[in-house]
């Protein structure tokens, strides 16, 4: 009577598990499209059927047949032009609609909330809170970064800074809070 596996057959028999486990856990991932294994079925058919629609809609639709690029290229140009130390007037407007003149300014201005670098940076979250774990594959979340001031900008503020010249011709940065209107040539009424 044989009492054990030889060697052959129990790698033999550990393939087969293996293979087995892969197709069943691919099998579950790949249902409806998406993965079973978040535990909510309402979004997993919400998820499949949105797909299903968007699929139909590119069917019959496609994509917009864009040749010229000129959105693109236009884009590009105000870029360029951004870069150039220009001499710019600055506007605001009061309640009657009416564009009260401010100053020459040396360029566009910029929004008060741009910030020098980017303003989230990634973090292992385990190290972050002091939590030690034996491997080196923590949890990684997103969190707000400080600009080189050690100030963190909020977002979508409405204000604007301007190079704005002074009497003596020197720019000098202002903070503006009302809408401003900056142009490359004098406007007019």
């Amino acid at each position: 009577m044989r009492k054990a596996f030889s060697v052959v057959e129990a790698l033999v028999v550990i393939a087969i598990i293996a293979i087995l486990a892969g197709l069943i856990i691919g099998a579950i991932r790949s249902f409806d499209g998406s993965n079973a294994l978040s535990g909510n079925d309402a979004d997993t058919r919400q998820s499949a059927e949105t797909k299903q629609r968007l699929a139909e809609a590119d069917r019959q639709i496609g994509m917009p047949d864009i040749t010229r690029f000129t959105e693109r290229k236009l884009a590009k140009d105000i870029l360029e032009l951004r870069d150039k130390e220009i001499t710019t007037y600055c506007y605001i407007v009061n309640l009657n609609g009416e564009l009260i003149f401010i100053g020459e300014a040396i360029g566009f201005g910029l929004p008060y909330s741009v910030q020098f670098t980017n303003p989230k940076t990634l973090v292992d979250a385990d190290r972050f809170l002091g939590i030690h774990t034996m491997s080196d594959n923590g949890r990684v979340q997103q969190m707000p970064q400080a600009d080189p001031n050690g100030l963190f900008m909020p977002e979508g503020l409405a204000a604007t800074w301007i190079m704005l010249k002074g009497p003596d011709g020197q720019a000098k940065p202002v903070y503006m809070e009302p809408d401003i209107i900056v142009s490359p040539f004098p406007l007019h009424k």
